[in-house]
């Protein structure tokens, strides 16, 4: 494990146990909210932060196990799990939110509405607090996600973000409840299993893209073109292609060159293009360059 790789793992686990620890302790404290100030929407809510839990763990497996380096049996690398374990968290997401808006249709449709107690200002308070430091762990995986290009790791981060919208929901329940509409509390659990479905299906699509070979965005795809005809002596790009290997990129591109130049030039152009790519992008694993000779109009 070189040394970058290993920096990187240090920081995933650093804001996972950190975000284990927050998890539990705030959903225990909506869970207490919920059940003694009688809202169903926070203690969807408690159960959502609980699964927060079960799905860092999954990241931190993934993340530790696609810094291992390569070897004989994977002498690509292991980045894809990264990618596996962004998936089985979507699973997971999407397991909770089908599971509390089964209670929620239930209570809304099927219960008795009107016989619902109103909720106390406990759970109003801890919607609140759970909506300021969910999102503050959000903003801070986010970061850290960005800074050593993770992907499970991002999708931990939009975990916190679905959890910091789902108390929002909660926040609105409790607070329609109070005001004289009990049904709000319960339709509040509904609207945020919606949520929660539709964040687990971006994270597994996501995921997916990233096991079939990908091709990089559009806007990096021209930015990498630009950086290769911006060398000396390369004529044009005859063709480039990109894939996406977990959180790592790979580049194959041919470039054109004064056909007149010897092998040993040649590979030089090739080689500076290939020291570039890989000096820029930091994602970049893999930069292989062919050299396509050129021949000059005549005037």
């Amino acid at each position: 494990m070189n040394e970058k790789t290993k920096t990187n793992l240090e920081i995933a686990m650093k804001v996972s146990w950190i975000s284990i620890v927050t998890n539990v302790v705030l959903s225990g404290f909506k869970m207490f909210a919920g059940v003694f100030g009688y809202s169903a929407a926070l203690v969807s809510d408690a159960v959502h932060s609980l699964s927060d839990v079960f799905s860092t763990l999954i990241v931190m497996i993934g993340v530790r196990m696609a810094g291992r380096d390569a070897d004989e049996g994977h002498p690509y690398g292991h980045e894809r799990y990264e990618s596996v374990a962004a998936i089985l968290l979507s699973f997971i997401l999407a397991l909770i939110g089908l599971s509390i808006g089964y209670t929620g249709v239930q209570t809304v449709f099927l219960g008795e509405v009107h016989a619902l107690r109103v909720p106390t200002l406990l759970p109003l308070i801890a919607a609140i607090l759970s909506i300021i430091i969910k999102e503050i762990m959000y903003r801070y995986t986010a970061a850290a996600a960005k800074k050593i290009s993770s992907g499970a790791l991002m999708a931990d981060a939009w975990h916190h973000r679905s959890d910091s919208m789902s108390s929002i929901g909660g926040l609105i329940g409790v607070l329609g409840a109070r005001i004289g509409f009990p049904v709000m509390d319960p339709l509040a659990s509904l609207v945020i299993s919606v949520f929660i479905v539709k964040v687990a299906i971006t994270i597994f699509l996501d995921g997916i893209g990233k096991m079939v070979d990908q091709s990089c965005d559009k806007d990096t795809l021209e930015e990498i073109r630009t950086l290769i005809l911006a060398q000396e002596e390369v004529w044009g790009i005859d063709r480039l292609r990109t894939r996406i290997f977990g959180d790592k990129m790979y580049v194959d591109v041919d470039i054109r060159v004064d056909g007149g130049k010897t092998l040993v030039t040649a590979h030089e152009i090739a080689q500076r293009v290939h020291d570039e790519i890989e000096k820029h992008f930091e994602n970049v694993k893999h930069c292989m360059v062919h050299v396509n000779p050129g021949v000059k109009e005549k005037s």
